[in-house]
């Protein structure tokens, strides 16, 4: 997106942190799930797998295929310089899952919810797949120049919780695990869509950051989590709608509930199509002109990073 002079939302508005946004399919046709992108459906995948015989169709993730995204990363990386942290963007083995079984977006998830329970060890494969081709992706993205991934579940929220303890969190946790071996010092940030009654299981995947959205009160995500582990988030994008004095007071009372330390301040979902540009400057604005207290003025880098 660029802004009214043509700008990139870098160049515009100079945040903490910038991330390239790469769908969460992107992935897909790299390891054998080729996809189409249909003006009214969204991603159409012709040949979905709900049976043995399309697990064949799974090969290694060829990271050759997804060389624009290194590409995308090294540029980025350059372009920002040591002025703000570049991050990653990967969907979780679950939330991909979804697509790849319904064939596409669903509002319904009955297909895959039905195979938990009618074909659990052939989702329990393709689940596994997913997650070894993610953890692979995401270290090529961290050797390609991010300094930090996000993980999106953001159909996770669609499982009760039990059964996203079963049929999600393993497969995060494993993800989480493998890259930690590989990359500890990169810091991982997950989020899932509708995530108030997961907060306590999101937490036990290990990551360092747990994204909210705008239906969870940030006060009782901090009650419920902890301060050993960082949130970021959670203002309402429709804000952005509101006068501006309303999106000041929103963001002040955003930050006090989230305390003085591992906040990293942000929108609870992306920016919403037909935002005012002057209110995402506003946003930016109101956030690098809080104050901290004495007890936080020594933030860490991620502590404070303010994402766009």
């Amino acid at each position: 997106m660029d802004d009214a002079a043509g700008r990139k939302p870098w160049e515009a508005f100079r945040p903490d942190g910038v991330i390239i946004f790469s769908d969460i399919l992107t992935p897909l046709p790299a390891f054998g799930v080729p996809f189409d992108i249909e003006e009214v459906r969204g991603p159409v995948i012709q040949s979905p797998i709900r049976s043995e015989d399309d697990l064949k169709a799974l090969h290694p993730i060829d990271l050759e295929k997804l060389h624009f995204v290194g590409e995308s990363l090294k540029i980025l990386r350059q372009e920002v310089g040591g002025h703000a942290a570049v991050l990653g963007f990967v969907g979780a083995p679950w939330t991909i899952a979804t697509y790849i079984v319904e064939g596409g977006t669903t509002r319904t998830y009955t297909t895959i919810k039905s195979m938990c329970h009618t074909a659990p060890n052939l989702l329990r494969t393709l689940l596994s797949h997913l997650t070894k081709a993610i953890s692979e992706y995401i270290i090529y993205q961290v050797e390609s120049g991010a300094h930090c991934i996000q993980i999106f579940d953001s159909w996770g929220g669609q499982l009760p919780p039990d059964m996203w303890e079963q049929w999600s969190k393993p497969y995060i946790t494993e993800i989480v695990s493998v890259v930690r071996n590989k990359c500890p010092k990169t810091p991982l940030v997950l989020y899932i869509n509708g995530n108030g009654g997961l907060l306590e299981r999101m937490k036990g995947t290990g990551v360092d950051v747990i994204g909210l959205d705008w239906t969870v009160d940030m006060a009782d995500a901090r009650k419920r989590l902890g301060s050993d582990i960082s949130v970021q988030g959670n203002v309402d994008p429709a804000y952005l709608f509101s006068p501006l004095s309303a999106v000041t007071k929103e963001i002040q009372r955003v930050v006090k509930c989230a305390g003085p330390r591992g906040h990293i301040l942000n929108l609870g979902h992306g920016v919403l199509v037909g935002t005012p540009e002057e209110a995402v400057a506003h946003f930016f604005d109101v956030s690098k002109s809080l104050n901290y207290d004495g007890s936080s003025q020594n933030h860490s880098m991620e502590e404070s990073k303010l994402l766009v």
